[in-house]
């Protein structure tokens, strides 16, 4: 049974295990974190959840039979707004974990976290991760470079019964930002 568990320390190696494993399938799809994220993964580790005590973030875990098969994390947090990140293993793909698990971190975002919105950006060429967005009632505001790759923005207010509004909702081709590794947990 998979379960959405909050980020511990205790965490830390099924964490580095999972990044280690899926490294290359993560590639893929969005920019590779680098050696040197690897090897700072324990200060960065231990960074990122006094981060989340500051309450600068709320980081989450996908736990399989003691096993981690998935990040949903929500970061940045500013004025009620956090930025939704998330990976799911290779060999759990493709079974809706990460779909359920955007929808839960999106209920927990509302209800426990008291946030009004989140953002989320994705590489064009990842249809999967789009998928799980529009899934989950993220409206798409515009494009954006993800480190040389067209990707897209997108939007979700969290408050009941809100759609986005007119003006942020519209098609990629116009808007335009830039995006680097920094938002990726």
């Amino acid at each position: 049974m998979v379960v959405l568990e909050r980020l511990r320390a205790d965490h830390a190696a099924a964490v580095l295990s999972f990044e280690r494993e899926n490294r290359e399938w993560f590639a893929r799809s969005i920019p590779d974190r680098g050696d040197a994220w690897f090897a700072g993964f324990g200060e960065r580790h231990r960074a990122l959840l006094a981060e989340q005590r500051a309450g600068l973030h709320h980081l989450h875990v996908l736990v399989d039979d003691g096993r981690v098969i998935g990040r949903v994390n929500l970061v940045d947090i500013t004025d009620g707004v956090a930025e939704l990140g998330y990976r799911i293993a290779e060999e759990a793909t493709g079974r809706g974990i990460a779909t359920g698990a955007v929808a839960e971190v999106c209920r927990r975002a509302a209800e426990v976290y008291g946030l009004s919105a989140l953002t989320a950006v994705t590489t064009l060429d990842n249809p999967a991760s789009r998928a799980v967005l529009a899934h989950n009632g993220f409206a798409v505001i515009g494009e954006i470079d993800l480190d040389g790759r067209p990707g897209i923005r997108y939007r979700r207010r969290l408050v009941p019964g809100a759609d986005p509004s007119p003006e942020e909702v519209r098609s990629p081709a116009h808007a335009s930002g830039s995006r680097s590794e920094e938002g990726q947990t």
